[in-house]
């Protein structure tokens, strides 16, 4: 028979020693820990105290420097009293340039159209204040920076062949050339005349607003040469920074002593000559100013505490030609909207309106590039061309399929910032109409023509005689 007495006390004794155990394991980890514990807060009381300054904000930076940032801050700019504001990372307020109307428009009317990329700058000559500056893409990255970016300049770049021939005294704006082939040739072996035959004749007035390749790149080889070249980009400023304190990629114009390589710069067709939307700005607001470059401004004054502090006066960069020079060109590229590339971008409704109250003066360019891969489309020009109260400078890259030229872009700027201009233009001539149902006429007389020519040559081809013929 079991002793239960004996068996309960044998279990009570096993629990007490348990329980000693148990505590004195607590004890032993309450003594490791305590100062593991203590010497943690004195750690932490010596970071605290002991914890290093943070570094003090940098100042904003002043002149051409706050360029940049303005730049980057202009997407979270918002209007106050007729002006475009932003607040810099330091407490600054930076009051814009900017013409808040034609800034919303001109984004309006590029994201409505949606070409793969887009970029739009106006400039005010005499200032170089920026007027607008605009970016669409369906990349978003690309607008970020897009007015640094090096582009193939296409014909932009006649207008510099003119100038360094005109600064010369090698040609006035009547000057003829004699040349063979198309406006549009790519191949400059073909532009001599034919030694028996002759060519075709075109001054250079009607060649910069036409674009005629050939002409422009005869020019460059057969009256200019290297030297020439290189000394006129020079003061136009290529091949160095423009301003040091911007992130502007130095513009490319590396100018070939070979004839095929001065034809081909000189017509803008070398994918080696390439500017910055900023510069190529900058170069038609210097050829309103007189031939005076200014430097490109975005901000007009500075608020801090409470106190505006006006932005440094403009400032002249260069004088790309002299002041007689730009007159040449401002009368050759004033045909470039009546009767040359972008004279159909000029016959809508309000295009016609503003050409009845003032002449523009503009150059187109076009041509193929792949960073990025498309079809590349420029329209430059300023107005009104003889007081020029705003320069603008449209890029329009498209892919396969077309959505807008530069050119429209152009003419749909220039008639919103001259809004009140052409709605007080006086109506279009009524004789307009006529003229369109006379040439509507003609057209389907030609057509008809066409048709009955046609239709006779199919049947001499059918018959014996034609087909002896």
């Amino acid at each position: 028979m079991r002793d239960f007495k004996g068996s309960g006390t044998h279990t009570r004794r096993n629990r007490g020693r348990r329980r000693l155990k148990l505590l004195g394991m607590v004890v032993l980890l309450a003594l490791l820990l305590i100062p593991a514990t203590v010497l943690l807060v004195r750690k932490g009381a010596d970071a605290v105290a002991f914890r290093p300054k943070q570094p003090p904000t940098p100042p904003l930076p002043t002149g051409d420097a706050l360029f940049p940032v303005a730049c980057s801050l202009l997407p979270h700019a918002t209007e106050a009293a007729g002006s475009l504001s932003a607040p810099a990372y330091d407490g600054t307020l930076l009051r814009y340039s900017i013409n808040p109307r034609f800034q919303q428009e001109m984004q309006e009317y590029l994201e409505e159209y949606r070409p793969p990329y887009a970029l739009f700058i106006a400039l005010e000559p005499a200032s170089g204040r920026i007027l607008s500056l605009n970016a669409s893409s369906q990349h978003p990255a690309w607008s970020l920076d897009a007015a640094y970016r090096l582009f193939p300049m296409a014909s932009l770049f006649k207008v510099v062949t003119a100038a360094a021939a005109l600064e010369r005294g090698a040609v006035t704006p009547s000057t003829e050339m004699t040349f063979r082939g198309r406006a549009v040739s790519e191949n400059p072996d073909g532009w001599d005349p034919h030694p028996r035959r002759g060519g075709q004749r075109m001054d250079l007035t009607q060649a910069m607003g036409k674009s005629v390749n050939p002409v422009y790149g005869k020019l460059a080889s057969d009256l200019l040469g290297k030297q020439a070249l290189e000394a006129t980009c020079a003061n136009f400023g290529f091949n160095r920074p423009l301003l040091a304190s911007l992130p502007l990629q130095p513009s490319r114009a590396a100018v070939p002593d070979t004839v095929r390589g001065l034809r081909l710069m000189g017509s803008g067709l070398d994918h080696g000559l390439q500017v910055s939307p900023l510069h190529a700005a900058a170069i038609t607001a210097a050829i309103a100013n007189n031939g005076v470059m200014m430097a490109p401004r975005l901000v007009d004054s500075t608020i801090r505490d409470g106190q505006e502090v006006p932005f440094e006066p403009p400032r002249e960069l260069a004088r790309v030609v002299q002041p007689k020079v730009a007159e040449d060109l401002r009368r050759m590229l004033l045909t470039t909207v009546t009767s040359g590339t972008s004279g159909r971008a000029f016959r809508t409704h309000d295009g016609r309106r503003l050409l009845s109250v003032m002449q523009v003066a503009a150059k187109t360019g076009s041509i193929s590039g792949d960073d990025p891969a498309g079809h590349y489309s420029w329209f430059t020009a300023y107005a009104p061309a003889d007081n020029p109260k705003i320069a603008v400078l449209a890029l329009v890259i498209n892919d396969g399929r077309w959505r807008i030229k530069a050119s429209q872009v152009g003419e749909h700027a220039l008639t919103t910032f001259f809004k009140d201009e052409v709605e007080q233009a006086p109506p279009l001539p009524q004789v307009r109409a006529s003229v369109r149902k006379l040439s509507e006429t003609k057209h389907r007389k030609t057509v008809k023509t066409n048709r009955s020519q046609a239709v006779r040559k199919k049947s001499a081809q059918s018959s014996p005689r034609g087909t002896a013929g």
